[in-house]
């Protein structure tokens, strides 16, 4: 795959202004300001947990872990899903922004205790809700440092993989050969990190599944298994890391993760598209492919 050098010099104003034409694909919804643009009320189901997500990496981890809770038992972990179309600009309602002032999804709101309280940035979602039902993270104290090391490490990673490689790949408005290639350098550098890890550990964090495999799976495992961003697979020789392979698989094959990862999906087939959730049974009964069957 050829990508053309960057030829025109660009030399930076001594003062940065906003051109909402040179954003790209999503030069609709970027802009260097925070805050709401409209008043819009989020919704709320009956479960103690709401999530409002769309089924980005970020967005599937937090689904992924309350599906591993109850799958484990944890009934009190039942929850809403509702989606966020984040390219129409749902994040920047009022309500969406009372829950996360970051403006980006996941953002969960746990109905269980009074006041109810918000809690957004995926990672910390992750661990507000392994602290709270005691379940993904080590008890051991070694394991869990390991565990949140590597939760850590990817949430400082990710944004190199997502922002960095995936951005310059696959959506900015040109292909440039230095951002490619120096994000691919990265991206190509933590795998090998993770493939070392995995050849000698079953797990992130050693011999436990943990909020570490399920923050770094929907990134890494997602890349490895030709899902996140078309042609990558390819192009980063995902086959020579061997262990991240095996790893990735293995997740897969879990049923919480299966079901997971489909929670607020809006791209893909049918099949694995179930745009909000709010019962168990909708997993066979409301995915796209079963709705138009219905219509």
């Amino acid at each position: 795959m050829e990508h053309p050098r960057m030829t025109d010099s660009y030399t930076p104003p001594r003062v940065w202004t906003w051109d909402k034409a040179s954003g790209g694909a999503f030069a609709n919804i970027n802009r260097p300001v925070a805050g709401s643009t409209h008043d819009k009320e989020l919704p709320v189901g009956k479960h103690p947990f709401q999530l409002y997500s769309l089924a980005t990496p970020n967005g599937q981890k937090a689904a992924i872990m309350l599906e591993e809770l109850l799958e484990a038992g944890h009934s009190d972990a039942e929850y809403d899903a509702w989606l966020i179309r984040i390219n129409e600009g749902d994040q920047f309602s009022s309500g969406f922004v009372a829950v996360n002032p970051n403006s980006k999804i996941p953002a969960l709101m746990d109905h269980s205790v009074a006041p109810p309280r918000r809690v957004f940035e995926s990672g910390a979602i992750l661990l507000y809700l392994a602290e709270k039902f005691g379940a993904f993270l080590p008890s051991d104290p070694a394991k869990r440092t390991e565990a949140l090391s590597w939760l850590f490490w990817q949430m400082g990673a990710g944004p190199l993989l997502g922002g960095g490689f995936g951005h310059f790949y696959a959506y900015a408005p040109e292909k440039y050969e230095y951002p490619i290639n120096r994000y691919t350098m990265e991206a190509k550098r933590q795998l090998d990190v993770l493939n070392h890890r995995l050849a000698e550990n079953e797990y992130m964090a050693g011999d436990e599944y943990s909020i570490a495999d399920i923050a770094i799976w929907p990134w890494y495992g997602g890349i490895v298994l030709g899902r996140n961003y078309e042609g990558a697979a390819e192009f980063l020789d995902v086959a020579s890391y061997e262990h991240v392979n095996r790893w990735a698989k293995q997740i897969d094959d879990r049923a919480a993760v299966k079901r997971g990862r489909i929670v607020n999906k809006v791209n893909g087939p049918l099949e694995e598209q179930l745009h909000e959730r709010h019962d168990a049974s909708e997993f066979e009964t409301r995915t796209q492919d079963k709705l138009q069957q219905e219509s």
